[in-house]
């Protein structure tokens, strides 16, 4: 009886707010800062609405709107340093070898690393604009004011009452028409008068165009003095009723019954890192002329059709939403943080959530997704909103492959594709190596070499973690095409890899030097705090996988026997990874102690997460060391180092433990500081907070939440590894596993009840695992088959 009770109060509640809390981000209050703002996006195309009153702003982004330029910043036969550097090194000298590093073996120039690149020829990605709404005034007090974002549509809508009308906004980014798309309505006729505008901080000009349209133009810096990449804006108009006119850089609508905007945009940047001879402003007018040949209901339809497609593959159910707080509002929500109590419709949310920001921000043909996804609100935003190689653009497409959206990894696989030939030359000059390499930092404008600094920017194995993501894409697919494609650029690699390696004298393991693990510091027998080092404990890792992935492509496709040998015999003597006397998994050569014990980097258990070196099944040791490691470290802190302790502890099949990091991912961050030391979260429009905004903890807690639920790295399918205590029903549908197969799962009193099982592109024969039971699934391509245990 209890249970009719619930469910009919959750269909009262979700008839009366006319949404589902599963797939509804909403706010009762026009956003007062970026963070609470709603994103949207086509995967080029960005839109971030305030929902404001009586001045509305939206925020514009097109994802290939870069200042800077291509640079020679490598340092020219830097590689002459690198027999002392090393030297240094294996005499135990590593603060003498930093400083020599600071000194010979750092970029030329400066890269994002300071914060401050846009005027440089590293350059940024930035804002395109702001689109203005300014409002008829109205003394009149609002009422049952609501701002929401439908992830199922990825549709945004704005209303209110005034003065006995109703006003509505309805917003949303079209990838089929390549337009931005904006919709005021009211329940009287004569209702809307608004006047529209479009600017930029800087180096914009906008004008209008005929009765009812804008231009805006300009051209970025191209950090040496210089224009680099050119950009057209347009906005068109079009009134139902009312008047219309456009003078002074603004469009104004008086008395109109409906008002719908288009925002068209284009640059002449041409994938990667060239610039075309592309008429901006003609690409512009192209796109809005297709637009507007189409209503309203036209436009919303393709769009509604084109974003299902991808969304729709996938759906999660936790239990029943809560009434008493799953309905309210999203920040409210995020305060109460009952992830893992009644409020689990909340993780449904976020996983959703990360699903869409992945769709809204990559598309084939396109950039990959920056720092911030895709959305800026600055010239200058946080890192250059850039791609930073030593975690983060890889933890952006972790939720790719599992959650059924790989070919939207494609904007990732063709940028790694683009750094081999500018990664060549840095091999070149700084180690006198065959192959290619890149570093952390990376741009639209191939930019391979040492960051600026020795304590972050040295880190070489950055390029073979990047290798990893591509190999996953051929893990889940089984597509031979695709992996002649990739063979190469892991092949590059793993020669420079080769060729870079050097034999330290204690055990005669062939190591990296220089290196780092990344940004950490260790402290030196005097105390002193170092950051260079040899061979550190991530590097080792990703070495045994990029010459083991190398190697099993040459066989599978009948290619280079002399220089997959080469590559055997450099992973047979790599250092193994190792336990501590403390019992934790050792991140140097040596047993340095931390400078910050709880430092937000745990790049030395890669091999657990994202590698699969480390399992409780297969390695125990490793596996408990690797806890006692995680302990040590702690659970607070930034947040994309919180979804990365998720994903950990969920290989570890510690549910729970996976979950209270889940909860610490979605604790406020509003009213707290931006800076990193203020401890990340999430702020109250579900972005994640590194602090400050930084979208890679979003995916990686989507990440993190399928593979509670489905893993797949250990040759076998594994149902419900993680599963915590808290979420005892449930189900979720279309997530995919390595070996080509898509899996379907639904559970009750925290027992698997059904498995359906699909092979996609699989070899027919698959062992599934739940708990200590396995069964051998054989099962032609095509076909299904549902497992009970």
């Amino acid at each position: 009886m209890k249970k009719i009770l619930v469910l009919a109060l959750i269909t009262v509640a979700a008839a009366a707010f006319g949404f589902s809390p599963d797939t509804t981000v909403w706010l009762d209050q026009p956003a007062k800062t970026f963070t609470e703002s709603t994103p949207l996006g086509n995967g080029r195309l960005g839109a971030m609405d305030f929902g404001g009153i009586a001045n509305d702003l939206i925020v514009l982004n097109e994802d290939t709107l870069w200042s800077g330029s291509v640079q020679n910043a490598d340092r020219t036969n830097a590689a002459a340093a690198l027999p002392e550097i090393r030297r240094l090194l294996l005499e135990g000298k590593n603060e003498e070898a930093e400083a020599l590093v600071n000194h010979t073996f750092t970029c030329a120039g400066r890269g994002s690393g300071n914060g401050r690149s846009a005027n440089l020829p590293y350059g940024s990605y930035e804002v395109l604009g702001d689109l203005r709404l300014k409002f008829q005034p109205d003394t009149n007090e609002v009422a049952g004011y609501r701002r929401e974002l439908d992830l199922a549509t990825a549709t945004g809508h704005t209303e209110f009452t005034r003065g006995g009308v109703k006003y509505c906004r309805d917003i949303f980014v079209s990838a089929p028409d390549q337009v931005i798309v904006v919709r005021l309505t009211a329940s009287q006729p004569g209702k809307i008068t608004v006047e529209a505008a479009m600017d930029r901080s800087e180096r914009f000009k906008t004008e209008v165009v005929g009765t009812n349209g804008l231009l805006m133009t300009g051209a970025m810096t191209n950090g040496a003095g210089g224009d680099g990449v050119k950009y057209a804006a347009r906005l068109q108009v079009i009134n139902r009723h009312g008047t219309i006119t456009a003078a002074d850089g603004a469009v104004s609508v008086k008395a109109a019954d409906e008002v719908l905007l288009l925002v068209t945009a284009a640059t002449d940047y041409e994938r990667f890192a060239k610039v075309s001879s592309r008429d901006v402003v003609a690409a512009a007018n192209q796109d809005l002329a297709r637009a507007t040949k189409k209503n309203y209901d036209k436009l919303r339809s393709a769009h509604v059709a084109d974003f299902q497609k991808y969304f729709n593959r996938v759906k999660l159910e936790l239990g029943t939403p809560d009434p008493e707080i799953s309905f309210k509002p999203t920040p409210e929500r995020i305060r109460a943080a009952k992830v893992g109590g009644s409020d689990s419709s909340l993780a449904v949310l976020y996983f959703n959530f990360g699903r869409y920001l992945l769709i809204s921000s990559s598309r084939p043909g396109g950039m990959p997704i920056n720092l911030q996804g895709l959305w800026a609100d600055t010239v200058s935003p946080p890192w250059a909103a850039d791609y930073h190689l030593n975690i983060n653009l890889q933890m952006m497409y972790w939720p790719s492959e599992v959650c059924n959206l790989g070919e939207l990894s494609e904007p990732l696989i063709a940028y790694v594709e683009s750094l081999q030939a500018p990664g060549a030359k840095t091999a070149k000059e700084y180690y006198n190596a065959r192959g290619w390499v890149a570093h952390v930092l990376a741009n639209a404008w191939g930019f391979t070499s040492p960051g600026e600094s020795a304590s972050w920017g040295a880190t070489a194995s950055d390029s073979a973690w990047l290798c990893q993501n591509l190999w996953e894409h051929w893990l889940f697919t089984g597509d031979t095409a695709y992996l002649k494609r990739i063979y190469p650029i892991m092949r590059g690699s793993a020669e420079f890899f080769s060729d870079m390696l050097i034999e330290e004298p204690t055990n005669h393991w062939l190591v990296t030097a220089p290196a780092n693990s990344p940004e950490n510091a260790f402290l030196m027998p005097d105390g002193k705090a170092a950051h260079i080092c040899l061979g550190p404990t991530l590097d080792n890792q990703l070495l045994r996988f990029l010459f083991g992935a190398c190697i099993e492509s040459s066989e599978i496709l009948g290619v280079d026997p002399d220089l997959t040998a080469d590559f055997q015999s450099k992973r047979d003597r790599l250092p193994p990874t190792r336990i501590g006397s403390d019992g934790r998994i050792m991140e140097w050569l040596q047993e340095y102690p931390e400078q910050d014990p709880h430092h937000r980097h745990v790049s030395h258990l890669w091999g657990l997460y994202p590698g699969n070196e480390i399992s409780p099944t297969a390695t125990p040791g490793l596996a408990a060391a690797a806890v006692k490691s995680l302990n040590a470290r702690g659970d607070i802190s930034t947040g994309w180092a919180t979804a990365f302790r998720m994903l950990m502890w969920a290989r570890l099949h510690d549910g729970d433990r996976t979950l209270k990091l889940l909860e610490a991912l979605l604790r406020p961050a509003g009213g707290r500081g931006d800076h990193i030391g203020d401890g990340g979260g999430t702020y109250p429009n579900l972005f994640d907070a590194h602090p400050p905004f930084q979208i890679d903890g979003n995916f990686g807690g989507t990440a993190g939440i399928a593979e509670m639920l489905l893993q797949s790295q250990a040759g076998e399918i594994q149902l419900l590894p993680a599963l915590p205590s808290a979420w005892p029903s449930g189900k979720v549908t279309g997530l995919r596993a390595r070996g080509g197969y898509e899996v379907s799962l639904e559970w009750k009193a925290g027992k698997l009840v059904s498995a359906k099982i699909k092979n996609i592109s699989g070899q027919g024969t698959m062992p599934v695992r739940y708990g200590e039971k396995v069964v051998e699934l054989k099962l032609k391509r095509g076909a299904t088959k549902t497992i009970r245990f």
